[in-house]
C-alpha cells in the first residue's frame, strides 16, 4: 500500500520535532573556575563588583550554569568582562552576573 505524500510528509515532519535534545558543547553552558574549593561565586545584579549579590555558585558546582547572552564589553579582555548567566541549583535558580575569568565553557547536561 502506497502513502500519499502528504502522509509521508507528515511523517517525517512528526519524527523531526518528537527528537530529543542531545548535550551540546561550548558556548551556552559554563562550569566555575579560579575559586577556591569550599568557597563561593558571586552572581551580581548588575556587571559589576559593587553591585548587589543576589545569587552564589558553589566552587564545586552541583548545577547548571547557562550562558544568557554574550559577555561584555566586547572591548575588553575575556578575563575582564562580565558573563550574564542563570544558575540552576540543587533547589533554587539565581539570574545576574558573574565576572568571566571565574567561568569557562562546559557541556550542557
Amino acid at each position: 500500500m502506497k502513502l500519499p505524500v502528504s502522509a509521508l510528509l507528515l511523517t517525517a515532519f512528526t519524527l523531526t520535532v518528537a527528537q530529543p535534545a542531545f548535550a551540546t558543547t561550548g558556548p551556552g553552558c559554563l562550569r566555575v573556575v579560579n575559586v577556591q574549593q569550599g568557597d563561593v561565586l558571586n552572581i551580581r545584579s548588575q556587571p559589576t563588583a559593587s553591585s548587589p549579590v543576589v545569587g552564589t555558585i558553589p566552587a564545586e558546582n552541583h548545577g547548571v550554569i547557562v550562558l544568557k547572552a554574550k559577555c561584555e564589553p566586547l572591548n575588553r579582555p575575556w578575563a575582564n568582562r562580565w558573563c550574564p548567566v542563570t544558575y540552576y541549583g540543587e533547589d533554587k535558580s539565581s539570574k545576574g552576573w558573574v565576572y568571566a575569568r571565574y567561568i569557562r565553557d562546559n557541556d550542557c547536561p
